[in-house]
């Protein structure tokens, strides 16, 4: 697929286009109401160490909240969470207009600018859970990331020129008014989009979700967090490095702004608005830049890209003398931030199923959050006692090192989930082309089959018992097995089916946790892939109606069974059927 197909594929996707659209107004709004609040706290305290602290303490609710808010996410319909956010932010804005309007004091401006940010912690997690989930498919996860970076950073250039103008009006509360407008905006957007969470039309299909996010309802046993992190530890491991180095250097970068601007360029705060301004435009052009490599199926060895690109920005940051030049290599480190950024998110919603998208998401931001904080607070004391151009090529070392750490673990996960097939496997491409399989992502049907274990039994052999544990989920390769029952009262066992090569059984007591129903044994030599509980439970969730599927194989005319009215792709009301468990 082009870029230019691409992306006009994406507005084609009307729900996608108005999302993108409102959450741009909204971003606008928010670079807006935070240089007016910067100002509003330096106005009224002239102290710069308050200063320093309302921003410590913006940072703190991301730490405390990004875990709770990825649980919320998860559990509960993403749209409204966005919704009541962007609701109580809003409201809060009016009410930090009202006091500056009205003169009042300081400390209760500061109270709602800090309680809003709780509020936003829930932002990061549900909107990248949210997103995803207004995709048609996978092949527009990519462009969406980088769509939506592109407009964040237009907002970071757009919002604080807006508040420029109106400081220089002197109209402070119509910032504040401005940016609740901006909420009421998204807030109405949202509600006319579809809910963030599993719903089926009369016929059991899937009804306002895409088919690449389609989840099991709760009542049916999903993978455990620990089996995702256990499938996708090296990706994940990989990403986390980036983005904790990353955060650092990024968070020492914004406090060495002004020093630079002040002590090396001699620019004074215009020099500081127009690094500011460098960084902005340099994240437009990383964000544009993602586009094309997005659509791409191997990720990894453009992280080291980005990684480069920023590592490179900041060590000329700690070399050049002159704001020219400096204006050039901030805005290459702001690029290739940019570009590490959209292809994170882009490989992490690869990676990672959508019902465990929030979790994952609360512990990186966390990650992130600790790590700004931790560049602002330790990079300007380094820069002071080895000198700022020391430290920024310190710190540009140390990003390039990161990037290339995390791009091999990367290129690990993405070569075992994603890569192609090796041509010594036709087995597994040959389960992979299967029908029943159809619509899930190829990269997690790769990642599940590479843990199948091949397993050859002799006729008479009971592969399965009726009354035992379920354990495991089996495709047949060759072979015909019998599929039996006893009856439980008057011990007479019956012949439900035979099954032959292609076909697959144990799955309905693994999706509903009961005993295997019936007794699965081979007639003839029979070969079969094995797939433990927890692979099979991760492949089911991330596989667009594919319980119902599995569950829809054995429903013979004449078993008396009907499928029930259901509110997702639920298997868990499923306790009586005529099949093997």
């Amino acid at each position: 697929m082009t870029t230019f197909r691409a992306y006009r594929a994406l507005l084609a996707n009307p729900a996608l286009t108005k999302l993108l659209a409102g959450e741009f107004v909204s971003s606008i709004g928010d670079w807006l109401y935070l240089v007016a609040l910067l100002i509003v706290v330096y106005r009224d305290s002239a102290d710069p160490v308050l200063l320093g602290i309302v921003g410590a303490a913006r940072i703190l609710p991301y730490v405390l909240l990004s875990v709770p808010a990825g649980i919320v996410a998860d559990r509960y319909d993403r749209r409204v969470v966005l919704l009541v956010t962007d609701v109580a932010r809003g409201v809060l804005m009016l009410g930090m207009a009202w006091f500056e309007a009205t003169h009042g004091p300081l400390l209760a401006i500061i109270v709602l600018a800090i309680v809003a940010t709780c509020f936003s912690a829930f932002f990061g997690p549900t909107m990248g859970s949210y997103l995803p989930v207004m995709v048609r498919d996978e092949t527009e996860l990519g462009p969406a990331n980088s769509a939506w970076a592109t407009l964040d950073n237009l907002a970071f250039i757009i919002g604080p020129a807006i508040g420029g103008l109106l400081i220089a009006a002197g109209g402070l509360t119509l910032a504040f008014l401005l940016n609740a407008a901006s909420f009421a905006v998204i807030a109405v957007v949202l509600w006319r989009l579809p809910s963030g969470v599993g719903a089926t039309s009369s016929d059991g299909g899937p009804e306002s979700r895409p088919a690449s996010e389609v989840e099991p309802a709760s009542s049916t046993r999903g993978p455990s967090l620990r089996t995702i992190f256990r499938m996708q530890r090296l990706g994940l491991s990989g990403l986390l490095i980036i983005a904790a180095v990353g955060n650092f250097v990024y968070g020492g970068l914004a406090i060495l702004t002004v020093v630079l601007a002040t002590d090396v360029y001699r620019g004074g705060d215009s020099a500081t608005g127009y690094l500011n301004a460098a960084i902005g435009v340099g994240g437009v052009l990383g964000a544009i830049a993602s586009g094309p490599l997005v659509l791409r199926g191997r990720l990894s060895p453009f992280l080291v890209v980005g990684g480069a690109l920023l590592g490179a920005g900041l060590a000329g940051l700690g070399v050049v003398a002159d704001l020219a030049p400096a204006l050039v290599a901030i805005a290459v480190a702001a690029g290739g931030n940019l570009l590490l950024e959209v292809l994170s998110t882009t490989i992490f919603q690869r990676l990672v199923p959508a019902s465990f998208r929030g979790r994952l998401l609360g512990v990186l931001g966390t990650v992130g959050s600790l790590s700004f904080a931790g560049g602002s607070l330790i990079v300007p004391p380094l820069a002071d006692r080895l000198g700022a151009g020391t430290a920024l090529l310190l710190a540009g070392g140390a990003m390039v090192a990161a990037a290339a750490i995390g791009g091999l673990l990367v290129a690990d996960a993405e070569q075992r989930a994603g890569g192609r097939e090796p041509a010594d496997s036709p087995l597994l491409v040959h389960v992979a082309a299967l029908p029943l399989f159809a619509g899930v992502p190829p990269g997690r049907l790769w990642a599940a089959l590479q843990t199948a274990k091949q397993v050859s039994v002799a006729p008479g052999t009971a592969v399965i018992r009726q009354g035992e544990p379920a354990e495991s989920f089996y495709i047949i390769e060759s072979g015909t097995v019998r599929v039996s029952q006893r009856d439980r009262k008057s011990g007479e066992e019956r012949i439900l089916r035979s099954m032959s090569a292609d076909q697959v059984f144990g799955e309905i007591g693994l999706l509903t946790e009961q005993p295997r129903s019936a007794t699965v044994e081979a007639v003839s030599d029979v070969s079969m892939l094995v797939l433990d509980r927890e692979d099979f439970l991760a492949l089911v969730a991330a596989g667009p109606g594919l319980g119902p599927r599995l569950l829809d194989l054995h429903r013979g005319v004449g078993s008396g069974w009907k499928r029930p009215r259901m509110r997702g792709p639920s298997v868990g009301n499923v306790t009586k059927k005529e099949s093997a468990r």
